[in-house]
């Protein structure tokens, strides 16, 4: 089917705070919301069919597979998140072996990814579905969003990516795609607006439930589609790619010339300058690593011991005093610079030669080789410190 011969959706379209009614006013037509959206549903699906991108996660509908998936893209890109899933299903393909499996395994498998409780809320998830489902991923959206780390979006991805029901999403791509089609003005994080989006996405999807024409999957594709138009059509800013986008002659904030105003989010918070002290300490080819526990930050991950310090504090002060190692036995390596949210990250490095103290030796510390190190699961910026070792210890045995 040509795009010409799709139905139609005026474009004419305004906000009202009145539930669905008001969102949809499609005057010029004398469509019925129903009927607009049945007629942006197939826009959605049919353009989704030809353009989707081959992603791994696609071909399979085991409800675990896309559980994994969606986990792992929320923060993430999907072409860091590719290789990662990979690994995942190749060391833990089910339920059983996620509930099943060491801990640090889970995490080092997570390794990189970042925002860590992620990780090892699936595997609480897991071992849930194991005792109170037998290991069988529930069908019910209801008991799919109690599991633990699972929100709203999240449940109606799995139940209707992988079930094929009825279920909407809101992530960040599909409120860009809604707020320019329909030029929504206002927050879309906060209320009113956001339980709006949510009536309009659930409004979506089950139009593509009732258009039997669409074929089979339609509520997967359809929400399937709102996404990837935001990830690859209806991108942020002020150029998103409208030439080629399947909604764009009935798309309001094109009409008007406003496409970089919608969504309409609230200022970012502002970036914060985070300083730390780090030690990389050698002893006989062993470096020193603390487990980080009773912190949900990070917490399971092994990282060379650091502090954090004030923007003008002398790291080898900072080591010395935390570590009993003398500020002339520590030899500088670069900086490591890096971001987590709204905080810049530096990483003050210090390395030094030095024999271990007894308390090095028990508990959260731990001196671990330079083999040992890959396989132990560390955080990025710690993982590459790791980089820096060779050679990096010359001046430190000069100094000891």
């Amino acid at each position: 089917m040509s795009s010409q011969n799709w139905p139609q959706a005026d474009r004419h379209v305004s906000f009202r705070p009145m539930g669905l009614e008001g969102i949809l006013k499609f005057g010029d037509t004398g469509q019925d919301p129903k009927t607009a959206l049945a007629g942006i549903a197939e826009r959605l699906t049919r353009w989704f069919d030809r353009k989707a991108r081959d992603l791994p996660w696609r071909k399979t509908q085991d409800p675990y597979a896309v559980w994994i998936s969606e986990v792992m893209l929320q923060q993430t890109q999907v072409q860091t998140v590719i290789p990662y899933w990979g690994r995942w299903m190749d060391h833990l393909p089910g339920i059983r072996e996620l509930a099943e499996a060491p801990p640090e395994l889970v995490l080092k498998l997570w390794e990189g990814l970042g925002y860590y409780s992620r990780a090892r809320n699936l595997q609480r998830a897991a071992r849930q579905i194991l005792e109170e489902h037998n290991g069988v991923f529930p069908d019910d959206p209801a008991t799919i969003l109690s599991l633990p780390g699972i929100g709203r979006y999240t449940a109606g991805a799995i139940a209707s990516i992988a079930l094929d029901q009825p279920e909407p999403i809101l992530d960040g791509n599909v409120i860009r795609v809604l707020t320019r089609f329909f030029a929504l003005e206002g927050d879309p994080k906060a209320r009113p607006l956001n339980h709006r989006l949510w009536e309009l996405a659930a409004a979506l999807v089950q139009a593509a439930h009732s258009a039997e024409r669409l074929g089979d999957r339609r509520c997967a594709r359809v929400n399937q589609s709102l996404m990837e138009l935001g990830a690859t059509v209806c991108t942020p800013g002020a150029q998103p790619a409208c030439g080629v986008c399947p909604l764009a002659d009935a798309c309001e904030a094109r009409r008007r010339g406003q496409v970089e105003r919608f969504p309409e989010l609230p200022p970012r918070v502002p970036i914060t300058a985070r300083f730390f002290a780090t030690g990389i300490i050698e002893h006989q080819g062993r470096y020193l690593l603390r487990l980080r526990e009773n912190t949900e930050v990070n917490r399971g991950f092994w990282e060379f011991p650091n502090w954090e310090t004030g923007s003008s504090d002398s790291p080898e002060a900072v080591l010395s005093e935390q570590l009993g190692i003398p500020p002339n036995h520590w030899s500088s390596l670069p900086d490591l610079r890096h971001h987590i949210t709204r905080y810049r990250m530096t990483q003050r490095v210090r390395c030094a030669c030095f024999l271990p103290s007894p308390d090095w030796t028990q508990g959260t510390w731990l001196w671990a080789t330079a083999t040992e190190l890959e396989s132990l699961a560390m955080t990025s910026a710690h993982r590459k410190l790791t980089l820096s070792l060779t050679g990096a210890f010359e001046k430190s045995r000069q100094l000891s």
